[in-house]
């Protein structure tokens, strides 16, 4: 049994003089220091030992340590390893009983204790290292949310989303160097942002305020038709709600959606939960960057698109939780395709508007069991001075769970 060998520990902007003493005993017994620069630079410039900073990529890093497997190995890290931090990254590497770490505070419970703010209501988020745009869905009217910063760069480039977005009146608080000795407090807000000068070691706290051109973008499935920038290939809205419902999105589990036109259930599908994951396979290349411009423009930019066509574009893609069959399900091989490498217990749902495709859906679930139902829709429009029913194309819905 190699027993424990990596050892995690958090610093504060304070040092290492904050440190526990437990903390202290295993970088006493370290034989390999790992971390950022600014982590190896709080070390004794007389020290011996061998250290490793961060290489980019960071991958490099975390296999340099599991080469050293075996020998006393401690990575000083930012305040609490697992909150976003490198320890969530060795944790999937390498086995917990191998490692022990010792958190430090983190910016998001150091940032609380500073504004009053609960943390237990509070949306917390990281931007470093991530697109700007991920902030996207969880601006919401009185939501609080707190960011780690990229650099000194990210809480103009922030203030610039909320503007866009109608939320300039939003609270903005700039947090530097928490605990440290040049810790620092900028306020504003989004619509008058003009702090050029913010150090890179900072959190980012929002209030967000909606103005009165804001445009209130729950994240409960069955956003506006109009959120999406389309050509017509979109499930729509009442569909799309039924769709999703369906699909049960649950915390971590990946959706394929195949033949995703504009993206509109995979975004919805990620939109659920943070950490839902969702390839969009498509065809056609101008879908393809509408699906990449709403997926920015909603907040979930770590979309996956993969431009092909099914069944051979499903070809090395990781197992899904769930797969959505948006449109040409008869005859191409599709559902058997998604149904073949679908997790036990995951669910296939697909949708079709054409007889061909109610016959491919029919004998599918004749074969396979499964739910069939029809969808029916029709929205209220002007007819000259006066408002009719306009039914939408009625849609055949199969869902089937695989055992």
């Amino acid at each position: 049994m190699t027993g424990k060998w990596l050892s995690i520990v958090g610093v504060g902007d304070g040092g290492l003089g904050d440190l526990s003493s437990a903390a202290r005993a295993l970088m006493d017994r370290a034989e390999l220091f790992v971390g950022g620069e600014r982590h190896l630079a709080m070390l004794p410039a007389d020290d011996p030992r061998e250290r490793l900073p961060w290489p980019n990529p960071l991958a490099a890093a975390v296999d340099e340590i599991e080469r050293r497997r075996g020998r006393q190995v401690c990575v000083l890290a930012t305040g609490d390893p697992m909150q976003f931090g490198i320890g969530v990254t060795l944790a999937k590497r390498i086995p917990i009983d191998e490692m022990t770490i010792v958190p430090g505070v983190s910016a998001f419970t150091l940032a609380c204790a500073r504004l009053g703010w609960p943390l237990a209501e509070t949306a917390c988020l990281t931007l470093h290292g991530r697109p700007v745009d991920l902030l996207r869905s969880s601006v919401q009217p009185g939501a609080r949310i707190l960011a780690l910063s990229e650099d000194g760069a990210t809480p103009g480039a922030v203030a610039a989303v909320l503007r866009e977005m109608g939320y300039g009146p939003s609270r903005l608080v700039v947090l530097e160097h928490m605990d440290g000795e040049n810790e620092r407090r900028i306020d504003g807000t989004a619509a008058d942002w003009s702090a050029n000068r913010v150090a890179d070691f900072n959190t980012l706290a929002i209030d967000c305020v909606a103005g009165p051109d804001a445009r209130r973008l729950p994240r409960v499935p069955g956003l506006p038709d109009d959120a999406f920038v389309h050509d017509g290939q979109l499930t729509k809205r009442e569909v799309r709600s039924m769709t999703l419902a369906a699909l049960a999105p649950v915390p971590g589990q990946l959706l394929w959606d195949v033949g995703a036109g504009c993206g509109s259930v995979a975004i919805e599908w990620l939109r659920s939960h943070a950490t839902c994951r969702a390839v969009a396979i498509e065809r056609e290349p101008k879908r393809i960057a509408m699906i990449a411009d709403n997926a920015a423009a909603l907040g979930v930019p770590t979309l996956e698109i993969v431009e092909g066509v099914a069944p051979a574009a499903l070809a090395g893609l990781d197992p899904p939780d769930a797969a959505f069959v948006g449109g040409g399900t008869s005859g191409n091989g599709v559902l058997a395709a998604c149904w073949d490498v679908l997790k036990p217990g995951g669910r296939l749902v697909a949708n079709v508007v054409t007889l061909e495709g109610e016959r491919a859906l029919g004998a599918w679930q004749s074969e396979r069991g499964g739910e069939l139902r029809r969808i029916s829709v029709a929205r209220a429009e002007p007819i000259g001075p006066h408002h009719g029913w306009r039914p939408l194309m009625t849609v055949t819905q199969y869902t089937g769970v695989k055992p």
